[in-house]
């Protein structure tokens, strides 16, 4: 659909906590495992919680982090100290 936004990640240990917290966090988002990555597609929005994450990773995460394992993404960028998101909406 024309209005999904998605985010691909390395599949990696460092990884799975993102996507279990996306998985979480984005009820209505599908996930894809593919040969070495994962890509996660959501309509609407899509949103990476820091507290999520650092639940799942047991230690603080900080949402630049992502971009340590950000193959490619698909919305308008929208992130602070909390979160990273995207969407088509400005």
């Amino acid at each position: 659909m024309a209005d999904n936004v998605f985010l691909i990640l390395q599949d990696n240990e460092d990884a799975r906590p993102i996507i279990e917290a996306i998985e979480q966090d984005n009820q209505d988002a599908t996930i894809d495992y593919q040969p070495g990555m994962v890509r996660i597609e959501c309509p609407g929005r899509l949103v990476v919680n820091r507290d999520s994450v650092t639940e799942f990773r047991g230690q603080d995460w900080d949402p630049m982090e992502l971009q340590l394992n950000l193959v490619s993404l698909s919305g308008n960028i929208d992130e602070d100290d909390d979160y990273f998101a995207l969407s088509w909406s400005s």
